[in-house]
């Protein structure tokens, strides 16, 4: 039989009827000829709202604590669903994480897979039952205790349990019809990508695209594993992310790329960066390097940066650098409480940024792009503060509330809408 592994977000179960829904879907699958695994999300916004009550009780709540109060949130959503897919007739169990042999580390919020040892699914499976799996969680074994897997960790363990069992395919059901050329929610004409590879889906989801999770894609491409990401309210085709480009409308990868593939494969935006200058660095060696330990000691990952020229005789440069919104206050004060030992004049910081995105594997043997990009951007009167680029994206910095009419300048200025009509949103999360 092929084994497909399924993995339903939290919009897709938000209440009693959508469960009901989904574990319709997931019994006509089964009783297609397939053997099925589901990963689900908690219901809704149950997340949020154990973390409100952690909030409510504590200042500052033990990680350990939290990660166990928020695996509740899956495995009320997980036993619901196997109810609901017994009552149609057909064998489900659910498993949490440690059940279902997902290992991690013992980083407590954000724990990274080490292994999968889906024995219980197995046997589940050749009982010819369905296994429903928790999202989100796993177990550290040399602790016992469990861990979460951080924002977006439901696609990760669907991606894992599926290289873990040699799955054909991972089905990430959402509510969206697919990845599309920009957020549908910004740009309605947004077109549908039929098929992208996993290089392309990296940039997407790394800049801001918030259909899939980029740990999930990364996991993927690591282990092969083909993803589908399609709509559950819906029985078309969604979109098809694997290592080569595949040919419309068939689900079997072909070897190289499409000749005539596009060339922008679509537009990301990011509004949760911040950036940081750092004026009158002296321009001598290391001290690049004294301020980026300095933040990496702050554990804060940094995207974008730029290190002006040295200007006339003072020998002293400034360097920006862009970062997560969140981890904004605790890297300003390492770096002023290391200001005498840098050696830098002043530092300033802003907020209020937005970070665009053109990605696509066409780029980098197409002339053209960049100017285009930045042609399309003064034509709508948006100004650009920081470039980035890769061989497959660039990438620029704006003001926030100018964010939108750049998505929507730049997704115009490349030929990138539907003309099949407006992009469906069938809950309003994205995932």
């Amino acid at each position: 039989m092929p084994l497909i592994v399924q993995k339903y977000g939290g919009s897709s179960v938000a209440d009693a009827k959508s469960v009901k829904r989904v574990a319709q879907r997931i019994a006509e699958t089964k009783k297609a000829g397939n053997d099925v695994v589901v990963v689900v999300s908690a219901m809704g916004d149950t997340t949020d709202d154990l973390l409100d009550l952690s909030a409510q009780v504590s200042d500052n709540p033990p990680s350990r604590e939290l990660d166990i109060l928020l695996t509740a949130g899956e495995r009320i959503s997980m036993a619901l669903l196997a109810m609901a897919i017994n009552q149609l007739g057909i064998v489900a169990k659910s498993f949490t994480g440690q059940q279902a042999g997902v290992l991690t580390d013992a980083v407590y919020g954000k724990a990274h897979i080490v292994d999968v040892v889906p024995d219980r699914i197995r046997e589940s499976l050749t009982d010819g039952e369905v296994a429903i799996v928790a999202g989100f969680q796993g177990v550290n074994p040399a602790m016992n205790d469990a861990t979460t897997l951080g924002r977006g960790g439901s696609d990760t363990t669907a991606v894992a349990i599926a290289a873990g069992l040699d799955a054909d395919v991972c089905e990430i059901f959402t509510d969206v019809d697919g990845v599309f050329t920009a957020d549908p929610r910004i740009v309605a004409s947004a077109r549908k990508v039929e098929n992208i590879t996993y290089e392309e889906m990296l940039e997407l989801a790394a800049n801001g695209a918030k259909v899939l999770a980029v740990r999930s894609v990364e996991y993927a491409r690591r282990h092969n594993v083909p993803i589908h990401v399609r709509s559950s309210f819906t029985s078309a085709n969604g979109t098809f992310i694997t290592a080569h480009a595949r040919i419309p409308g068939s689900p079997d990868p072909i070897d190289g790329e499409i000749v005539e593939a596009p060339i922008i494969s679509g537009v990301a935006h990011d509004r949760s960066e911040a950036k940081i200058t750092i004026e009158g660095v002296p321009d001598t060696l290391g001290r690049a390097a004294l301020i980026f330990e300095t933040v990496a000691d702050a554990e804060t990952n940094i995207d974008m940066i730029v290190q002006n020229a040295p200007i006339g005789d003072h020998n002293v440069t400034d360097i920006s650098f862009t970062l997560p919104q969140d981890d904004l206050t605790k890297t300003v004060a390492a770096l002023e409480a290391k200001r005498d030992e840098i050696g830098y004049a002043a530092l300033h910081y802003d907020d209020k940024i937005g970070k665009l995105s053109l990605i696509g594997a066409g780029m980098k043997s197409n002339p053209g792009v960049t100017a285009k990009l930045f042609g399309a951007l003064r034509d709508a009167g948006i100004n650009i503060e920081m470039i980035t680029t890769s061989e497959i994206r660039i990438s620029v910095v704006t003001r926030v509330n100018q964010l939108n009419d750049a998505v929507k300048a730049i997704h115009s200025a490349f030929d990138l809408d539907s003309h099949d009509g407006q992009a469906q949103v069938y809950a309003g999360t994205g995932r």
